[in-house]
């Protein structure tokens, strides 16, 4: 893991460790970006009952990304993978590298009838990640940490783009949004040691930094979409505390 970004981490806790966590304005930099409370998008789709869909997403590093979606109801299942290059490089150690053309991405799984496709965008515009950041997110340097939305079919095309005119036009940033909208050529789950990251590494400094803020984030300004208990990627159920 120390070859990318995150390898970064360990001036990140030492500093922490010496700090505290979330004490003083120096730590408060170390952590995630705070969210910026944006309006819902203006064209989505109406809920209504149907076959589970499909929505992708890359927003950095996959851990936290993946920990925020466990905790929106109506995701019934989140996996963490790549995107954007071919399968013989989707790998970890080749993706760090930065050179294959895959993104860190989400796959989630989610009930329509609960969740529209357009909240997921608000999430993950809003809490998820900065959308402004060109090819990184905190830490995390490199194309394989981009901002990049990977529809599955023409309506989350239009959505997806509908959405981010929507946004640049209100000026709801201070700068220009970057996220690329691409169409999904495929997705390779990553490794299993990745699947529910945050979930079984709770005190990892960099998840305690960088994510769990995250996760507090969606819970304020997304109460009704938060779920207490998350899903989990190996059974689509809520974890039991």
């Amino acid at each position: 893991m120390l070859r990318t970004g995150r390898g970064r981490i360990a001036v990140t806790v030492m500093i922490a460790a010496a700090l505290g966590f979330g004490v003083g304005a120096p730590a408060a930099a170390l952590a995630a970006e705070a969210p910026v409370v944006i309006p819902a998008p203006a064209q989505d789709n109406l809920k209504a009952p149907g076959p589970v869909q499909t929505a992708v997403l890359a927003g950095g590093c996959f851990w936290g990304v993946h920990g925020v979606y466990q905790h929106v109801r109506g995701v019934q299942r989140v996996l963490s993978g790549y995107s954007g290059g071919t399968k013989a490089t989707a790998e970890y150690e080749a993706v760090s590298r930065g050179t294959t053309g895959h993104a860190e991405s989400v796959e989630i799984r989610f009930d329509p009838k609960e969740l529209s496709y357009g909240e997921i965008l608000q999430i993950y515009f809003s809490v998820v990640h900065d959308p402004t950041q060109l090819n990184r997110q905190g830490p995390d340097m490199g194309p394989q940490y981009r901002t990049n939305i990977f529809h599955v079919d023409e309506p989350q095309k239009r959505i997806a783009q509908a959405y981010i005119a929507q946004l640049e036009k209100a000026k709801t940033f201070a700068r220009a949004i970057v996220t690329r909208v691409d169409p999904l050529s495929a997705f390779y789950p990553a490794e299993a040691y990745h699947q529910d990251f945050l979930l079984k590494n709770p005190r990892y400094p960099y998840i305690v930094i960088h994510d769990l803020p995250k996760i507090g984030n969606l819970k304020k300004v997304f109460p009704g979409h938060y779920l207490e208990r998350p899903v989990t990627t190996e059974t689509g159920e809520e974890k039991p505390r």
